[in-house]
């Protein structure tokens, strides 16, 4: 009988949609953009996965901080806590995790983002015995490698791991984010589970995308009325300069016809600038190769289906990530997203790329 803690921090990545990046310090500012609550669904989606296994005790915190969840997916959990507001915090999340080592839990098992992971850590590494931690991304930023791939991943890794490495817990400053900065920070080392559906850490920049660049302002500017939804990294920096923009670096902008239509769009903004015939144009974050799923929430299910996508890369990105990735947090579209997918690697250059 493996026994997991189970712990969900309720607000992580509510930032994502709405454009803020992060949910840290603005709670109040995005629910009043319209923020909707995304770890619960994270939460039950790996909870349906783990409860096809039949030799687990789950151990879990009071109310939305796991219990919910866990029963609606029938569980019947030992609960060691409550969050002591309506509420929740840092805090919380840390006395659960406390709870669960007391209870001798094999695994503390968390839906968040790097925030939450780095309370998990340095709660760990506060006490005496060797306990790993596993996280369900939920989170805007996913930086850390002490996640799984996708919610079910997470579940079955958590399910059946038989061996554990050292991996690296990062955050980065949310404010810093907001600003086109990406300031990382190695915050601990923790205890993980290993096997294939474990996420790496991300890596930032690398490699040369001017071919590229020029490649989608080429094609761009032989078309008419075709609206492009660019997504955030440095590739795509590259290409908002080509089309003529010094673009959010860390944001999603709508350009059509040599017009910035959206800066650093909302999921609704980004919606309301489509027109009849729209082209999304992203790049995998590097070594991780998530295409959709992380740091572009605002680029939703719902704008995904209205548009063909672009994926573009540096040949040393695709070489150094291997296969893609999508979590867009609706299995239906993942699916169909999933397969061979052409990869732009230079001005004219396509690889085909399996999307996983």
């Amino acid at each position: 009988m493996r026994r997991i803690g189970f712990v969900v921090n309720p607000i992580a990545g509510m930032g994502g949609r709405v454009g803020l990046k992060g949910t840290d310090g603005k709670l109040a500012e995005a629910r009043e953009r319209g923020a909707e609550p995304r770890a619960p669904d994270r939460a039950r989606e790996s909870l349906a996965t783990l409860a096809e296994y039949d030799d687990i005790e789950l151990v879990t915190y009071g109310g939305q901080m796991g219990e919910t969840e866990a029963r609606e997916t029938g569980f019947d959990p030992t609960v060691v806590g409550a969050p002591e507001g309506d509420e929740t915090t840092s805090a919380d999340t840390r006395a659960a995790v406390e709870a669960f080592v007391a209870e001798g839990v094999d695994l503390v098992f968390f839906v968040g983002g790097d925030g939450t992971a780095v309370d998990v850590a340095e709660t760990l590494a506060g006490v005496d015995i060797d306990v790993p931690m596993l996280g369900v991304p939920a989170g805007v930023k996913v930086y850390s490698s002490v996640f799984g791939v996708s919610p079910s991943a997470a579940a079955r890794l958590a399910a059946t791991f038989d061996r554990t490495e050292t991996r690296e817990v990062n955050d980065i400053d949310e404010d810093a984010y907001r600003g086109g900065e990406v300031e990382t920070e190695l915050r601990a080392l923790a205890t993980v589970p290993v096997g294939d559906d474990l996420q790496s850490s991300k890596q930032i920049g690398g490699g040369t995308v001017e071919g590229v660049a020029e490649g989608i302002a080429q094609d761009a500017r032989g078309e008419s009325g075709v609206t492009y939804v660019l997504g955030p990294g440095s590739t795509l920096a590259a290409v908002k300069r080509e089309f003529g923009f010094d673009g959010s670096p860390l944001g999603v902008d709508v350009w059509r016809d040599g017009e910035v239509l959206v800066r650093d769009g909302t999921e609704s903004e980004i919606l309301a600038a489509l027109g009849d015939e729209n082209r999304i144009v992203v790049s995998p974050i590097g070594g991780q190769g998530f295409v959709f799923g992380r740091g572009n929430l605002q680029i939703s299910p719902a704008v995904i289906r209205r548009s063909e996508t672009t994926v573009v890369a540096s040949k040393r990105k695709l070489e150094e990530t291997g296969v893609l990735r999508v979590d867009t947090g609706d299995s239906d579209l993942d699916e169909e997203l999933r397969g061979w997918t052409r990869v732009r690697v230079g001005r004219y250059e396509h690889r085909l790329v399996k999307m996983v």
